[in-house]
């Protein structure tokens, strides 16, 4: 007979699915050279290896949460497990770059159904008072595979072959599969709706078109024309796909819940905050590595502070969520991303790692102070039956808000830094910082000036990102209701309840 603790290990599960998730979207980034060698990829391949796994997470997002709903969320999780972890074994022994790029399709297949699955079952598993918690420890974990990911790829292509990179999903997919088994409960969500072909079609053409556009305005700018045209493309398609939800008898995503003003606005600032943080987190590694000089490794290192500002901040804000509610804090942690994203504008090639450090910090405790409550003000509006479909909007906005994110605030970056490079240098500073300093060859001068031109880029974004950061402070106070209570959910309390859970 389980125990009340099960829920707890449960949610260790689920934590250890999403660390999975966060590893992989760093830990390629390591292995790229090395692929490009021993593959023989070309740039085009390389930049399959990333989209093939961003489209099919796209696509797959909003009918994962409606069919999870329907068939069983543990059921799919446990599926969806098994197709990541085999996925990434594929990956490792991928032997072309064809195999490679199939292999990544797949990965994004089982992580789209992880994403939204996952977070209803918290929904399911905790209530109002214990979700936040659940919550920062499902997120933090999600984070973890940022700075993570750079550090364990980093030493494990100085010692073992590329593929070692996919391995390391295994173990913690073999783990979190059995602790699925164990601990996760079945939970169902209306079973009695019907499949929505159209709706399916429209919402995944659209999210892949516009997600595909944006890819490709950050490489080729906001201003080329088959960019653009995706992009237009995709928007018109979501809006057909909207037009259709209002009209179909059993619709995939139940636009209804964005008459609540918790979800709403849980949904859009959980949004603003990825799109501030994972700009952010374009930037910073790169600075590490063509101005601090750092491997992989080490600028995987220099980004823990913004982990340990998460775990505080998420901390903080669950304290002082339970006595004035989400929106101020929300708001509180908003401010404080700003705050630190201006300060970090002051950043220079000649400054210090203790100056940096202390401003990221701050905007990890602000991320910490919003992306948690954001979520569980947009969760805590949704009830069990609706909590897959519900997930699959909130991570479907959030994945292609922090795809605009890294677009948006990469172009910008790359602009100013292009604009701000003196005429005379190597060809290859146009590429990138990195690459400038490399063709250098020791050149002091030369270093320097590539140097500072990258950080006048990078202030440059961070004070658009502060902009997203500060306007969404003020949507916090405006979109939010003053307390958030969450729906009701006792009848499948109850349910749990027999189960021993």
């Amino acid at each position: 007979m389980a125990t009340p603790k099960s829920r707890w290990y449960a949610l260790a599960a689920l934590a250890l699915s999403t660390l999975a998730i966060g590893l992989d979207t760093t830990i390629l980034s390591v292995a790229l050279p090395t692929l490009s060698r021993d593959l023989h990829a070309t740039t085009g391949d390389l930049q399959w290896f990333t989209n093939a796994y961003l489209l099919v997470l796209a696509a797959v997002l909003l009918p994962a949460g409606m069919l999870g709903d329907r068939f069983g969320r543990k059921k799919l999780l446990t599926g969806a497990l098994f197709v990541f972890g085999t996925a990434s074994a594929a990956c490792a022994w991928s032997a072309t770059t064809g195999q490679l790029i199939a292999a990544r399709a797949v990965l994004g297949l089982g992580a789209a159904v992880l994403m939204p699955l996952s977070g209803a079952v918290l929904t399911v598993l905790f209530d109002d008072k214990e979700r936040s918690k659940a919550l920062s420890v499902w997120l933090t974990a999600s984070a973890l595979g940022i700075p993570l990911g750079p550090l364990l790829g980093g030493w494990l292509l100085d010692h073992f072959w590329w593929g070692s990179v996919f391995l390391i999903n295994v173990p913690l997919v073999a783990i979190a599969l059995v602790a699925v088994a164990l601990w996760v409960p079945e939970s169902h969500g209306d079973r009695a709706r019907r499949f929505d072909p159209l709706g399916v079609l429209l919402s995944a053409a659209g999210l892949v078109a516009l997600t595909y556009g944006i890819i490709e305005a950050g490489d080729r700018g906001w201003g080329d024309a088959r960019s653009l045209g995706t992009m237009i493309g995709g928007a018109v398609l979501l809006a057909a796909f909207v037009w259709w939800q209002r009209r179909a008898r059993s619709p995939l995503a139940d636009l209804d819940l964005f008459r609540s003003r918790a979800f709403t606005g849980g949904a859009v600032l959980a949004t603003v905050a990825s799109f501030a943080m994972l700009g952010l987190l374009f930037a910073l590694p790169q600075y590490f590595s063509a101005v601090g000089g750092q491997d992989a490794f080490g600028s995987g290192l220099r980004l823990l502070p913004v982990i340990g500002g998460l775990l505080l901040g998420a901390r903080t804000a669950e304290k002082l969520a339970a006595r004035v509610g989400n929106r101020l804090v929300i708001a509180a942690g908003l401010g404080l991303m700003t705050v630190a994203l201006v300060a970090g504008s002051f950043t220079g090639a000649s400054s210090g790692y203790g100056f940096v450090a202390a401003w990221i910090t701050a905007a990890g405790i602000g991320l910490g102070c919003t992306l948690p409550p954001s979520m569980d003000a947009a969760l805590g509006a949704l009830s069990p039956e609706r909590s897959g479909v519900g997930n699959g909007l909130l991570q479907a906005m959030r994945q292609v808000g922090g795809a605009i994110g890294v677009a948006v605030l990469g172009t910008v970056l790359n602009s100013a830094y292009r604009a701000d490079l003196p005429a005379g240098l190597p060809p290859q500073a146009r590429e990138s910082a990195a690459s400038g300093v490399a063709a250098a060859q020791g050149d002091a001068g030369v270093e320097h000036a590539i140097q500072a031109a990258f950080t006048h880029g990078m202030d440059v974004s961070l004070l658009v990102a502060a902009a997203i950061a500060a306007a969404g402070a003020i949507l916090a106070l405006f979109m939010l209701p003053g307390r958030v209570h969450a729906a009701p959910v006792e009848e499948e309390r109850l349910v749990l309840a027999e189960s021993g859970l």
